[in-house]
């Protein structure tokens, strides 16, 4: 394309003014052109290089092969703290590392509809091959496709993750046990209203920016730790709260968390007060929740607090006998109540 260009048989795409057609999905010239001048300028790697359909990639050596995919829906595109580009990648190495591997590979595919402004869609890639950079997870292939006006939502992100972990590692829902301590790297809540202030143009006194970060250096701290990892989770959509009720039902226990120890910023709080949202099942984007040993509690706590991730990390609640499989809380008043599934969306389109 860059060729046929110098000979003047194609413009340069006017990235400031121009938007998307259904040309650039049509698989023909001007596809190109948009996968040249902007997808390959921005995430260029030798994978993408080649112009293949897939990326052929080197063994990974000893271990086992995780692989994870994620679709990015979120509403707005652009938000405090990020926007779906970043969110894209960070979502998917989340993923893949809390299953205990190192994130080698990304891919992405994108659905963009017509008319959605160039500029717009270079802001995102431009943000999403800074977040692989950052990272070291290179997006080595992915897809494009167009739909009509009205038919999608400006950009719809899939990502896919390749990691590998370790003989031996085993992290897995299934493998809480009664006396587990359950330990969360920080604040909650951040991302959620993040996105609703940003959807509703709420201006809060104290801005609420997303939480949206790789968790894998985190993850490898842990890892290199001594510590009894059973579990490693991140809890996005559907907060914590639906996060320890998947793990509970995986491993056929209960839980209970004390309430006095939940990390919540107090911007978070009284946005969440003001809307009347618990916070609880507001999503996470740059957290994880760590279920270990009751032992390795404060040794797994301090390891957390060392990392930048993890400065706010707190242990929050303990893993307990229950044939409900019950998520509980012990309230500010000494009060028990129920932590339960949704029942809907409390925010919708938010990763």
């Amino acid at each position: 394309m860059s060729e046929l260009r110098k000979k003047g048989y194609v413009r340069p795409l006017d990235i400031r003014h121009g938007r998307v057609d259904m040309a650039h999905g049509a698989g023909g010239r001007a596809m190109a052109q948009l996968i040249d001048e902007l997808f390959a300028r921005h995430l260029g790697n030798e994978w993408l290089a080649r112009g293949d359909d897939g990326a052929v990639l080197p063994p990974p050596g000893a271990g086992r092969l995780v692989m994870a995919t994620d679709s990015h829906v979120v509403s707005p595109l652009f938000f405090p703290g990020g926007d779906i580009g970043c969110l894209a990648v960070h979502g998917t190495i989340n993923d893949v590392a809390v299953m205990g591997a190192r994130p080698l590979w990304l891919s992405a595919a994108f659905i963009l509809e017509e008319g959605f402004p160039l500029a717009d869609l270079a802001r995102i890639v431009t943000s999403m091959a800074a977040a692989a950079q950052a990272a070291g997870v290179p997006i080595v292939t992915g897809d494009t496709k167009v739909v009509e006006c009205g038919k999608g939502d400006g950009v719809f992100i899939t990502t896919t993750g390749v990691g590998v972990v370790s003989e031996g590692c085993e992290l897995s829902g299934c493998r809480a046990r009664p006396g587990d301590a359950i330990l969360v790297s920080g604040t909650l809540g951040d991302h959620g209203m993040a996105i609703m202030a940003g959807r509703e143009s709420l201006g809060f006194a104290a801005p609420i920016v997303s939480d949206t970060a790789a968790l894998h250096g985190l993850v490898a701290t842990l890892l290199d730790s001594a510590v009894d990892l059973r579990v490693l989770r991140d809890p996005t959509r559907g907060g914590m709260a639906t996060t320890l009720n998947e793990i509970a039902a995986q491993s056929g226990v209960g839980m209970l968390l004390q309430e006095t120890a939940l990390p919540v910023s107090p911007a978070v709080a009284a946005a969440c007060e003001f809307l009347g949202i618990d916070p609880l099942y507001v999503a996470n984007e740059g957290k994880l929740v760590a279920i270990c040993a009751q032992e390795d509690a404060q040794a797994l706590l301090a390891t957390m607090r060392r990392h930048p991730l993890g400065a706010q990390a707190a242990i929050i609640g303990a893993v307990h006998e229950d044939p409900h499989h019950f998520v509980q809380m012990t309230t500010v008043f000494g009060g028990r109540r129920v932590v339960d599934w949704l029942s809907g969306d409390q925010l919708p389109r938010i990763c």
